[in-house]
């Protein structure tokens, strides 16, 4: 059975809108069971895909804070990507639009947001309610940073994909 709701209409299955923000565009999809999903939990839902990019700026802030680990995700990404041995490095260097002097910022700093699942039936705290996929160089790479954060935007997981 399906419900209704005031921004994603009728919920039933599988949504998805493109959003655009700054230079970004983002692919947004809720994939969703009508039956498994509480109104409120698509209205956080729906307050998400409003402040992508607010979040966006918090993910990234929190990456920053995974760089001292040598074992974190983030540092693993961007260790395969800032390998000038790449066969992409060129495409790589040309993504990164910023020289601070900090490679692996800049790198950060420059990555797309290319995609951000949202699941409200994981609706609990320390569930994974939406995954945010990053990318840096995305038509030339496959790897992808993804940051899974709970209906409070708790992370409640970062992996690296590639």
């Amino acid at each position: 059975m399906a419900i209704e709701h005031d921004y994603f209409g009728l919920v039933g299955d599988y949504w998805s809108e493109r959003k655009e923000y700054g230079d970004q565009d983002v692919e947004v999809v809720l994939d969703a069971d009508g039956d498994g999903v509480s109104m409120a939990a698509l209205d956080a839902a729906a307050t998400m895909v409003g402040e992508l990019e607010l979040i966006d700026d918090e993910l990234r802030s929190a990456f920053v804070t995974q760089l001292d680990s040598a074992s974190s995700p983030v540092v693993r990404f961007l260790d395969v990507l800032l390998d000038p041995d790449l066969e992409q490095a060129d495409e790589v260097d040309a993504a990164i639009g910023r020289e601070s002097g900090d490679r692996q910022i800049d790198a950060l700093r420059s990555m797309s947001l290319v995609r951000v699942d949202l699941r409200p039936d994981a609706d609990e705290p320390g569930d994974a309610f939406a995954e945010f996929e990053f990318a840096l160089a995305p038509e030339d790479t496959d790897e992808r940073l993804i940051a899974a954060i709970d209906v409070e935007r708790e992370i409640v997981d970062v992996r690296f994909e590639g």
